[in-house]
């Protein structure tokens, strides 16, 4: 089967050459070419993270474990405990924990937009991954729809073969019949 991506895209996908996306096109070139398009885009996406990516993902994978949240709890007990209960009156941070606040606020402040780097970039790499089960979709239905091609293309030829059949069978049966009439006339 030595088809283009032109004549692919006008069977299979109803559209001119003219039509296709580059990403149609691609899927329809690797179809002609019979080459696997899945590729692993956690390989092709790791090379391109810089420091600052890796990073803001370790500060994002950390900051969200529940590790993280249990021990910032037993720090603020330990905080409070020191300030409050220990120390008494020679607390360096007394209540109402003005100091706490400040340093929980820096914390947050700074934790917050680094999720977000995080996240952002994780949105990004959640459409490259959408994209690329697009295009592996669309191969894997024009597969099947070639698949389908050559199952009906086979079935036709057997039919047609059994019609040929048929016909050699309904003559020879034919012939036979002529044989026995010609012998029970002549008895």
């Amino acid at each position: 089967m030595h088809k283009t991506v032109p004549e692919l895209a006008n069977r299979w996908l109803r559209r001119t050459p003219e039509a296709l996306s580059e990403l149609e096109r691609r899927v329809l070139q690797s179809t002609v070419d019979r080459q696997p398009i899945s590729q692993d885009i956690n390989d092709s996406l790791t090379g391109l993270q810089g420091a600052g990516d890796r990073i803001a993902d370790a500060i994002a994978r950390i900051g969200g474990s529940w590790t993280f949240i249990l021990s910032f709890i037993a720090f603020l007990v330990l905080w409070i405990g020191a300030n409050w209960w220990l120390l008494g009156r020679d607390s360096f941070d007394p209540y109402p924990f003005i100091f706490l606040n400040l340093v929980l606020s820096m914390i947050a402040a700074l934790q917050a937009p680094v999720i977000m780097m995080s996240q952002n970039r994780q949105a990004a790499r959640d459409r490259i991954d959408a994209a690329h089960d697009y295009e592996v979709n669309l191969k894997a239905e024009i597969e099947i729809m070639a698949l389908h091609e050559k199952l009906d293309e086979l079935r036709h030829s057997q039919i047609i073969g059994m019609r040929e059949d048929i016909a050699r069978l309904v003559e020879q049966v034919g012939r036979i019949d002529e044989k026995l009439s010609v012998r029970q006339t002549s008895q």
